[in-house]
């Protein structure tokens, strides 16, 4: 049998979240800052390059859609305002994310929405009147009342302007300050000339103002900014949701022995912490009195709750149900298990795999040619004759029109959504590019102790053993912490035979235990230590007892499947998938095992170097290797894997080495994690699809003169929205596990 080591480490330092490595703490810190000002794929670029031009900065990961920033940097070599200062040079608005980033979005939000009101008020008022002097003008408007309309038409529009257009005009004016550009300085551009351009006509006397096109493109751009920044707080977070489970405060007792009320931020481990029953759990520790019924299906995945007694481990953000308990505290805050599932959530929608590079890569390349292509387009028409109104009108329907706002938003906006939906069915996502390698991956191979069995062995038939017999090695056993033993004081306990005390009780590593009865010596072990005669079937039996003269008596142990693993099985093998079982245990138990579950193919007694040799071999052979195992013995191999998945308790989540983790006792999270992979990258495609045939349609058009910058405002925000929704869709359709594609491994 596979004996899976699991060492209580501490993760110390950082993480390697592509293969789950853990790294030396050092003076290594990290924080996450809201950007406030960062919109699009070239502010990406240049918050990430201020940062990691600033000295003591080890790297740094920006999320678009979640206006965040992740850094990891020399806590001696520099700090959080030093940070924050390098960003302000860069011209963008910092600070660390002390509240949650939906309270910072849906602040901005309700900002956003102040502005649109405003603007939308005026442009209904101005659109009245222009509508009244155009009617006018084909009866013979009297001039002097179209020009008084022009005026009321200013007077309602630039203040509104002035105020609504704010967002658009902050960023533009601090990306200009730092010397650089984004995709706010076309659009300001525009919606100030428009504005000057109809003044300067009103002040001439013409007929030919605009402050009705300039406040419907300042109205159309904030009703696009509004939809989009809605619909990036639906796609991002999974992560601050679980975040927002955590309590707020917490009742401490003193060293004086009263209770006080502290902030759960304060909490210090070995604090004692008393949890009210209907109370959320503040800390992760260990419970000191009390015993009561603990809901962890947030850590879990299970429904069913865990009785918690004095000793019992009890985690931050699970729920206390039945009775008061005292909790020592372990860990707190951003040390917690659910702190640290949070920066494992954070870190794969923030990272980025093969495709959300090359949007990186396309939309740095993207912005600069947007001015090009205005630059070209204004010198173009004035060559041709235009005049420089006309021909500078169609230089700013470019500039905005081009805005890659979409292209940068393909594809996180996917990956948002789909760890969020896979976080909701129980699977972490870890590694950037997991989603992107779990869709290419065509077979799966699965360990069998701890993976496609439960990993805890029960013993058979326990009611045909006799009580007396049962009763003495079950007392032997209760003073060891072995699997076997654990298994036979749980069957006695539940056929409530009790315990036969024994005197002192010895255990002898790789034997078994020993003590002294009145009955004579009795031994509980290998059939070695028992004495077993080599005739007797001692491969079947996985433990024996003997206690003086007696005749030893085996007991027969089975490591039950998953409730579900047959019919999950079956559904990878109906889509297409090959399906191998791989394992170090005895071949009579991994051939039970596979024929139980349905598996033709498997292998017993194999190493982990023999693991992955055979790994290496299907990949050889073309295959992109979809590697399931439990504990470290099984590292190697996931990590030899084209892509990983383990399962996994609270307890050791933080040690899995792994690129995703499914909670609970079922594999049916194996076919979500497949298909939500598998739609993700079709979905990244279309988004792809969507971005690119904007452009290909409108820039032209633009260029052509057939664009008016108002249309570009709608055409620009438009696809910005549809990129968003459209990822969004995955959050709630129905999927199917689909055939796998067997391609070439792309690196």
């Amino acid at each position: 049998m596979d004996q899976t080591v699991r060492p209580q480490l501490k993760v110390v330092g950082g993480r390697d979240l592509d293969r789950g490595e853990l790294e030396p703490a050092h003076s290594l810190q990290s924080t996450t800052l809201i950007v406030e000002n960062m919109r699009c794929g070239s502010c990406m670029v240049a918050v990430e390059k201020a940062l990691t031009s600033s000295q003591g900065v080890q790297s740094a990961r920006a999320n678009l859609s979640a206006k965040r920033v992740s850094v990891r940097y020399d806590a001696n070599a520099t700090d959080i305002e030093n940070l924050t200062e390098a960003l302000e040079h860069a011209g963008f608005h910092a600070a660390e994310a002390t509240n949650t980033p939906t309270e910072a979005a849906a602040a901005q939000a309700s900002d956003l929405l102040r502005r649109l009101g405003v603007a939308g008020f005026a442009a209904a008022n101005v659109m009245l009147l222009s509508v009244s002097v155009w009617a006018g003008l084909s009866s013979d408007m009297d001039p002097a009342a179209a020009s008084l309309f022009h005026w009321l038409s200013a007077l309602i529009a630039l203040p509104a302007i002035v105020y609504a257009g704010q967002p658009f005009f902050r960023s533009a004016l601090a990306a200009l300050k730092a010397h650089r550009l984004n995709m706010d300085v076309p659009i300001s551009l525009g919606i100030i000339l428009a504005s000057s351009m109809s003044l300067y006509h009103t002040i001439v006397g013409s007929d030919q103002v605009y402050f009705d096109a300039a406040i419907m493109l300042t109205f159309f751009l904030l009703v696009g900014r509004f939809l989009d920044e809605s619909v990036r707080v639906k796609a991002r977070g999974a992560a601050e949701n679980l975040l927002g489970l955590k309590a707020l405060a917490a009742t401490v007792i003193g060293e004086d022995g009263r209770p006080k009320r502290l902030p759960a931020r304060a909490l210090q481990p070995g604090m004692r912490v008393l949890v009210a029953a209907g109370e959320r759990i503040p800390v992760d520790g260990r419970i000191l009195t009390g015993q009561s019924d603990i809901e962890e299906s947030l850590i879990t995945g299970e429904s069913v709750p865990r009785l918690g007694q004095p000793g019992s481990q009890v985690h931050a953000g699970t729920v206390n149900i039945t009775t008061p308990i005292e909790v020592e505290a372990t860990a707190t805050d951003e040390g917690t298990l659910i702190a640290e599932i949070a920066r494992l959530m954070q870190a794969a929608e923030q990272g980025r795999g093969r495709y959300v590079r090359l949007a990186d890569r396309a939309a740095a390349i993207y912005a600069p040619g947007v001015h090009i292509l205005g630059a070209l387009t204004l010198v173009a028409w004035l060559i041709a004759g235009a005049g420089w109104e006309a021909a500078l009108t169609y230089a700013i329907a470019v500039l905005i029109i081009t805005c890659p706002c979409a292209l940068a938003l393909a594809v996180p906006a996917v990956q948002v959504a789909a760890t969020s939906r896979l976080f909701a069915r129980g699977v972490i996502v870890k590694s950037p590019d997991a989603l992107e390698r779990l869709a290419e991956t065509n077979r799966v191979v699965l360990d069998k102790t701890g993976t496609l069995t439960r990993g805890e062995p029960r013993l058979l038939h326990p009611e045909t053993i006799d009580a007396g017999v049962l009763a003495q090695a079950a007392g032997l056993a209760a003073h060891s912490r072995h699997p076997y033993s654990k298994a036979l004081v749980a069957s006695a306990a539940a056929l409530r035979i009790p315990q036969e005390p024994c005197g002192a009780v010895r255990e002898i590593a790789g034997s078994g235990l020993i003590a002294q009865t009145l009955r004579g010596e009795a031994r509980l072990g290998s059939p070695a230590w028992v004495g077993v005669a080599h005739t007797h079937d001692t491969d079947a039996a996985t433990l024996w007892f003997r206690c003086g003269n007696a005749e030893p008596i085996p007991f027969h142990f089975e490591d039950a499947l998953r409730t579900d693993a047959r019919a999950v099985i079956a559904q990878l093998q109906r889509a297409g998938y090959g399906v191998e079982l791989l394992s170090g245990d005895r071949p009579h138990a991994v051939a039970a095992a596979a024929s139980e579950a349905g598996i033709e193919t498997w292998r017993a007694g194999v190493r982990p170097d023999g693991k992955i040799a055979h790994l290496e071999a299907l990949k050889a052979n073309g295959d992109n290797v979809l590697m399931i195992g439990d504990g470290l013995n099984d590292a190697p191999a996931l990590a030899a894997g084209h892509a990983s998945l383990s399962p996994s308790s609270a307890a050791d989540i933080s040690q899995t080495a792994a690129d995703a983790i499914f909670q609970g006792e079922r594999l049916s999270p194996i076919i979500d994690t497949l298909a939500v992979a598998r739609r993700a990258r079709a979905m990244s495609l279309q988004n792809f699809a969507i971005a690119l045939g904007y452009n290909a349609l409108f820039v032209p058009l633009a260029m052509s003169g057939f664009v008016t910058p108002l249309i570009a405002a709608l055409a620009m925000s438009a696809s910005s929205i549809a990129v968003t929704g459209n990822a969004l869709r995955l959050r709630g359709m129905r999927l199917t596990l689909a055939a796998p594609i067997r391609a070439e491994v792309v690196r």
